[in-house]
């Protein structure tokens, strides 16, 4: 099926192709990667990194041969959580979910990405002549049309769009109910070398909130939720934006994905109107409900425990992810974060 992957929308060019991931959690790629401490320590992650990349790309070769695709020229984009390569010979993405136990969400990912076309949102496209996922050997493999690209979206735009996708039927959906814990859960269980204490403390706060997850009053009709509705998960294409990124995807409060811009004008720098953007052509502002600490504080775990099981390979990673848990923890709700790059 060479050549028949060039029509709808995925992702415009590879540094846009990598926002596919967890909020985040953007590290360079293995052979980029920073080491630090004693010599033999180095040369274990270094080792661990290189066998991490060659399993990967025998999981890539083998979905792709399935697929009809080749993986002649394939460039890595992220190794992260999950890894993304590009087929530049079919203008493919292509998403592995590197976590066995969380497979089920690439075919979540692929449920609600064919249900906004049918309701044209416009969002990417996966391969349509595939069946998907593919299944390697424990691994769920998804493929995706690339995005041509176009004038760079707004946050305006983002709320218009996601006004749009929480107004979609749920009924006959097919999406799995929101349930936003246990990927959160897992990367706690899956961080070696931390404290104690830290693993503990985050644990804590997980439950708290899932104890007051049931007890909020939401103020708006649940919905479509897009699961990460921030900035990086808007992708220019050349009819307008284009939304990506659909592993949390599901039926559950549409407050929620109000939350991100709203997280993030409270803790970076650089987010200094996003969520002013966002609320005014939403017509909503999260910030004003008062169920909002309760998700501010989940969404701020996710910020938090994101890098945990892979911050020990990067000096400025880990550096970052320790200030934000000390003021975390501290609960210093003003601190600003700086992102993870």
């Amino acid at each position: 099926m060479h050549g028949k992957a060039g029509n709808p929308a995925t992702f415009r060019s590879a540094e846009r192709a990598s926002e596919m991931l967890a909020p985040d959690t953007s590290l360079a790629i293995p052979a980029q990667v920073r080491m630090h401490g004693n010599r033999d320590a180095e040369t274990a992650r270094a080792d661990s990194s290189g066998a991490r990349l060659d399993a990967v790309r025998a999981v890539l070769a083998d979905a792709c041969a399935e697929a009809g695709l080749t993986t002649r020229d394939a460039t890595l984009v992220r190794l992260v959580g999950n890894a993304v390569f590009r087929l530049p010979h079919d203008r493919v993405y292509v998403k592995i979910t590197l976590t066995p136990r969380l497979a089920h969400r690439a075919g979540n990912a692929v449920v609600a990405a064919r249900l906004l076309a049918e309701h044209g949102i416009p969002a990417v496209r996966p391969v349509g002549e595939l069946r998907q996922p593919v299944l390697v050997g424990g691994y769920a493999v998804t493929f995706w049309h690339e995005v041509a690209g176009g004038t760079e979206p707004t946050t305006a735009e983002l709320g218009r769009l996601l006004l749009g996708m929480h107004r979609l039927p749920v009924g006959t959906s097919g999406l799995s109910r929101w349930d936003p814990l246990p990927d959160l859960r897992h990367r706690l269980r899956d961080a070696g070398g931390w404290p104690a204490s830290d693993l503990a403390f985050l644990a804590a706060r997980c439950d708290a909130v899932a104890a007051a997850l049931p007890k909020l009053r939401y103020v708006l009709p649940a919905g479509v939720v897009h699961g990460d509705a921030r900035l990086g998960n808007l992708l220019a294409g050349p009819d307008g934006p284009v939304l990506c990124d659909f592993d949390t995807t599901g039926i559950g409060p549409v407050e929620w994905d109000l939350v991100p811009a709203a997280v993030a004008q409270l803790r970076f720098h650089d987010a200094r109107r996003l969520h002013d953007d966002l609320a005014a052509a939403y017509g909503f502002d999260v910030t004003r409900w008062e169920g909002f600490p309760v998700l501010r504080e989940l969404r701020e775990l996710k910020l938090v425990a994101s890098a945990l099981p892979i911050a020990h390979g990067d000096p400025e990673l880990l550096a970052q992810l320790r200030h934000r848990l000390r003021t975390f923890r501290n609960g210093d709700t003003t601190a600003r974060w700086t992102r993870y790059r």
